[in-house]
């Protein structure tokens, strides 16, 4: 990557930095806006307003920017899309990708909004109302200021969903685990096949292998490469 690219970058992420707090000042504190450097994934927040998410500067992308990472130029934004934080806040996000004049993903902006407030009064108005709708299941997202610890969450979560330990899984459901995680973006991180293996009880080249595996029967069914 030349210089001159890293510069441009540098100074888009630096024009965005004031835009970061303006957000969260027009929104309040039910917000925070996180700005991402995607070069540096371990560290990549570089500005952040807020306390929605927990995010602080120096901290690493979460489970949406492993995604992004994995998608690398194909990846676009993804707007108003509802979650739930690991603790069980209510979350309405928005990722916008940063481009540079080439076209090339290097980073992104988000936006935070702790919706919870707002879904407890519509339960409540419902409730009066004598609507007894079930509010429909949400996914949780894994946010993180350590890549570390949002790697283990999320094979943790992956691990949940199946019968029991690595050991007493079958072939397809050990497929189907590096399956899901892989296309939740957490092999795009450096480092991530090993912290995988490891969590699992795994050598590295079986995680390797299952890996490889994964992705080919993906492929199969799909009619090629993701």
């Amino acid at each position: 990557m030349s210089s001159e690219t890293d510069a441009e970058r540098d100074a888009i992420l630096t024009a965005l930095t004031p835009v970061v707090d303006g957000i969260a000042a027009t929104f309040g504190p039910v917000c925070d806006i996180v700005l991402h450097d995607y070069r540096k994934p371990e560290e990549s927040v570089v500005a952040v307003a807020g306390s929605v998410t927990g995010r602080a500067v120096g901290g690493a992308m979460s489970e949406i920017g492993m995604r992004v990472l994995a998608r690398g130029d194909e990846a676009e934004d993804e707007l108003n899309y509802v979650t739930r934080t690991r603790s069980g806040t209510l979350v309405k996000s928005s990722t916008m990708v940063l481009r540079d004049s080439t076209g090339a993903v290097f980073g992104a902006l988000c936006v935070n909004v702790d919706v919870g407030a707002v879904t407890q009064v519509h339960g409540l108005l419902g409730a009066l109302a004598g609507l007894g709708e079930a509010p429909a299941e949400l996914p949780t997202t894994t946010f993180g200021n350590d890549i570390d610890s949002v790697v283990d969450a999320l094979v943790d979560v992956h691990r949940s969903k199946q019968r029991g330990s690595w050991a007493e899984l079958d072939r397809a459901e050990r497929l189907e685990l590096f399956g899901g995680l892989d296309t939740r973006g957490v092999f795009a991180v450096r480092g991530a096949v090993e912290q995988v293996a490891a969590r699992l009880g795994i050598s590295r080249a079986s995680a390797y292998n299952y890996l490889s595996r994964a992705r080919a029967a993906h492929d199969a069914s799909t009619g090629g490469p993701a």
